[in-house]
């Protein structure tokens, strides 16, 4: 039994001791503390916390002071395992557990005096208050984690950025050491679809993105309970951890077992599958696995609970908002092409208008006989010229019917601009604009599709032409930069008001008389898909200047692949 003095003295070392790890955020920071303290504690010769994490099979050392001297981690593991290993009065050890079950041990060595029954009693006490410690260190984390995720929704991020940033949480959250998934179940359709994994153990891009996996019938009870099921697998045959008969659930997710990777390293061993269930039935899948049997426990089950309604909710906004998006970029393309035929009508009108006063009087003239070469051969060049107008124009009309239906993922940017100068530049022309257009730099492939980016031209120009008034300047500059491209639009025109500059970017905002608002939100919503940036400054009655950056197609490749 303890004397009142120890006892006394080993509450106050108790009590500064909590207070320390109060100012302490990280675990294994607050274990070392802990451990040197202890250390002195009991006049220890050195100190070890050694763990055994899920799917291991031998304890491993975690801290260990001073960092010189051999530790019987056979002898530590069985302790940490609870097989009872024998005592030994050279040695003292106490249980560390973390994430809801046992995970290690904190051991200490001394020649003399041996240690006794009271000195393991204050020991196991310590290890109680940093495992206390700890758990409310993880408990910070996963709250953090959250926060970051309500962040991210807030801004209104593509909805792939948020698959990723909660692919990230759950890594954070499980320490998971395979990969995690997010499978979305479209349109009520009986398939699940990869649409974003994150894989730990190697830095290869995922290959998965964009398979479909059937859904059958006698799956979908079990999806629709919303009950987070765990699975390990022994051998080739997996295993609910409750025993309930929903085995087939781990067969459908476990599509890693197949390909070219197919090794024993590659292979999921252990599995967490949480359901996203709304109103309307199951939506999607999170699953996240690990590479050894036992690795996730009933604990990560618990957290993923915990994250999955929030990001069910997430998820669901910014798949409408997607689909709200793609609905804005149709009504855009619609539009593009009404503004496109107002256009081409007119500017075709008036070179078809050039033309006949010309052709008539050939005709005229050839009646007579009255033909001279000279003059006909100056008429003829006119109608040429006029000719050679409406043949620019139709030509980018074909080149943006073209790009529409090819949808490629890389573009280039010098077609996409003379495309769009056929379309616009006869028209800047009668009107006095001066547009100026300047490229510097090899123009590589960018991660852009041409129809996107055509578009991305065609309305940054038709802004800038109709804010230009007689005599305005419209210029284009396009210029390679390390990793980039990087487009600018500036004119001369008649500016934003400056309480109008934080809306141009809302979808409907506008202030032409017989504008949509639409523009600039589709633009921002083109770059954003493909990592590019858009940003905008302007001053009353003295210009706008639009700056764009475009991703090379092979740097947009190299990022995929990390």
């Amino acid at each position: 039994m303890l004397s009142p003095s120890r006892e006394l003295e080993f509450l106050k070392f108790l009590d500064k001791l909590s207070q320390d790890l109060r100012s302490i955020r990280e675990p294994r920071k607050a274990l070392g503390h802990v451990l040197r303290e202890s250390r002195a504690l009991f006049q220890a010769d050195r100190g070890c916390i050694a763990v055994i994490e899920p799917g291991e099979t031998e304890a491993r050392l975690l801290l260990h002071v001073p960092r010189e001297g051999n530790w019987d981690l056979q002898h530590i593991g069985r302790f940490i395992r609870h097989t009872h290993p024998p005592a030994r009065s050279d040695l003292m050890m106490a249980p560390v557990r973390r994430r809801g079950a046992a995970w290690g041990a904190m051991a200490f060595m001394r020649q003399q005096p041996a240690f006794d029954r009271d000195d393991g009693r204050l020991l196991a006490r310590v290890t109680a208050t940093v495992s206390n410690a700890v758990r409310s260190m993880d408990r910070e984390r996963m709250l953090e984690i959250r926060d970051r995720i309500d962040r991210k929704i807030m801004e209104q991020i593509h909805p792939k950025d948020l698959f990723y940033q909660i692919l990230d949480g759950l890594r954070s959250l499980t320490h998971y050491d395979h990969s995690s998934a997010l499978l979305i179940r479209e349109n009520g359709e009986d398939t699940l679809r990869v649409v974003a994994e994150q894989i730990s153990w190697t830095k290869a891009r995922s290959h998965r993105i964009g398979l479909t996996l059937p859904l059958d019938s006698a799956l979908q009870p079990t999806l629709a309970s919303a009950q987070i099921h765990g699975f390990d697998r022994r051998g080739d045959t997996w295993s609910e951890w409750t025993g309930k008969p929903v085995a087939r659930l781990a067969e459908m997710l476990d599509y890693n077992r197949v390909g070219p990777a197919d090794t024993a390293e590659a292979r999921e061993a252990s599995m967490l599958c949480a359901p996203l269930v709304a109103r309307d039935g199951t939506f999607g899948i999170l699953k996240v696995a690990a590479r050894h049997p036992g690795r996730l426990q009933l604990f990560d089950a618990e957290l993923v609970d915990r994250f999955r309604s929030q990001a069910a909710i997430a998820i669901q906004n910014l798949t409408r908002t997607e689909s709200l998006q793609a609905r804005i970029l149709t009504a855009e393309r619609k539009h593009a092409i009404a503004d496109l035929a107002r256009t081409v009508s007119h500017d075709v009108n008036n070179a078809l208008g050039s033309m006949l006063p010309l052709i008539q009087q050939i005709q005229v003239d050839l009646q007579s006989g009255k033909m001279e070469p000279t003059v006909y051969l100056e008429d003829l060049e006119h109608v040429q010229m006029s000719m050679q107008v409406c043949r620019r124009i139709f030509g980018g009309m074909l080149s943006f019917a073209r790009g529409g239906a090819r949808r490629t993922h890389n573009g280039q940017v010098q077609p996409a601009l003379d495309t769009t100068l056929a379309v616009l530049k006869d028209g800047m022309e009668r009107r006095g604009i001066d547009l100026v257009v300047e490229t510097r730099g090899d123009l590589l492939p960018v991660a852009c599709g041409q129809s996107d980016l055509e578009q991305v031209f065609l309305n940054l120009l038709t802004n800038a032409r109709e804010a230009s008034s007689q005599g305005g300047n419209v210029t284009v500059r396009v210029e390679s930069q390390q990793d980039q491209m990087a487009i600018t639009v500036a004119d001369t025109g008649c500016g934003i008001k400056p309480e109008n500059l934080p809306r141009v970017f809302e979808p409907f905002f506008t202030t032409k008389a017989n504008g949509n608002g639409l523009g600039l939100s589709i633009c921002r919503s083109i770059l954003w898909e493909i990592g590019g940036t858009l940003s905008l400054q302007s001053e009353l009655r003295k210009g706008t200047r639009v700056h764009v950056t475009v991703p090379w197609a092979s740097s947009a490749l190299a990022r995929a692949t990390q």
